[in-house]
C-alpha cells in the first residue's frame, strides 16, 4: 500500500499549502479556479466514458446502482461523517463538507485511481499512483484554496477506498480482465461528468448516491463482457 500512502501525503501537504495562500487570492480567483477545475473534471470524464466497448452495460450499472445508492441514501451518509469532522476538530467553515465530498470524489473515482490500486495490488511498483499522487498534490493546493480544510480530510476515505482495492485486487487478480476495467473506468468517466456539471454549477446531480454503479458495472462485466 506504498501508492496510497504517498497518495495521502501528497494530498495532505498540497492541502495545507493551498490554506496557507488562500488568504493570498481574491475571491474571482478563486471562483475562476474552480470553474476551472469543473471544465478539466469534465473533460476528463467525457475521455473515460467514451472508450467503453459495451453502452448497454454501462447504462443499466448507472441506472441500477444509482438506484441503490438513493434508496440507501449514500449522499447523506457521508455528509453526516463530513459534519462529524467538522464537529470533531471545530471548524466553522461553510464550505467544509462541500470540500470533503467534491475532493473525496475526485479522488477517488478516476481511472488511475483504480488501475494504479489493482496494479500495486496485482504485485507491481506503484508508479501509477506516484504519478497520481503528483497530480492530487497539485489539485488539493487549488481545492484547498477554493473550499478550505475539508479536501485535506478526503485522504480518510480515499485511504480506506485505495487501499481497500489494493488488497481485494491481490485476491482477485484472476478475476480482473481488461476489458472488466475499461467498463468499470467509463462508468467512473460518467460520474466524474457529473461531478464536473456540479463543481462548475451547471447543474447539481447526486453523484455520490450513483457510487454503487461501480460495484454494479463489476459485475455484470464479469457476467457478460
Amino acid at each position: 500500500m506504498l501508492g496510497t500512502i504517498v497518495n495521502v501525503v501528497a494530498i495532505i501537504l498540497g492541502s495545507i499549502l493551498g490554506i496557507l495562500i488562500k488568504s493570498r487570492f481574491p475571491e474571482r480567483v478563486n471562483k475562476i479556479i474552480f470553474q476551472v477545475i469543473g471544465l478539466f473534471t469534465i473533460t476528463l470524464g467525457v475521455t473515460m466514458a467514451i472508450k467503453t466497448n459495451n453502452f448497454l452495460i454501462v447504462a443499466f450499472s448507472l441506472i441500477i446502482g444509482s438506484v441503490i445508492g438513493e434508496i440507501i441514501g449514500i449522499e447523506n451518509y457521508l455528509e453526516q461523517l463530513s459534519d462529524k469532522l467538522k464537529n470533531t476538530f471545530k471548524n466553522s467553515s461553510d464550505k467544509f463538507s462541500e470540500g470533503f465530498v467534491t475532493a473525496t470524489l475526485i479522488y477517488c473515482i478516476g481511472p488511475m485511481a483504480i488501475l494504479g490500486s489493482i496494479e500495486e495490488g496485482l504485485g507491481n511498483s506503484p508508479n501509477l499512483l506516484f504519478a497520481k499522487s503528483v497530480l492530487d498534490g497539485v489539485a488539493s493546493i487549488a481545492l484547498s484554496s477554493a473550499l478550505g480544510i475539508g479536501v485535506m480530510f478526503s485522504a480518510i476515505p480515499l485511504l480506506l477506498y485505495q487501499g481497500g482495492l489494493t488488497l481485494f485486487a491481490s485476491y482477485v487478480s484472476t478475476y480482473l480482465s481488461d476489458a472488466l476495467i475499461v467498463e468499470l473506468s467509463a462508468v467512473g468517466g460518467i460520474l466524474l461528468f457529473g461531478l464536473g456539471m456540479n463543481i462548475a454549477e451547471i447543474k447539481k446531480f447526486k453523484v455520490v448516491n450513483m457510487l454503487p454503479s461501480l460495484l454494479v458495472v463489476v459485475t455484470l462485466s464479469y457476467f457478460f463482457v
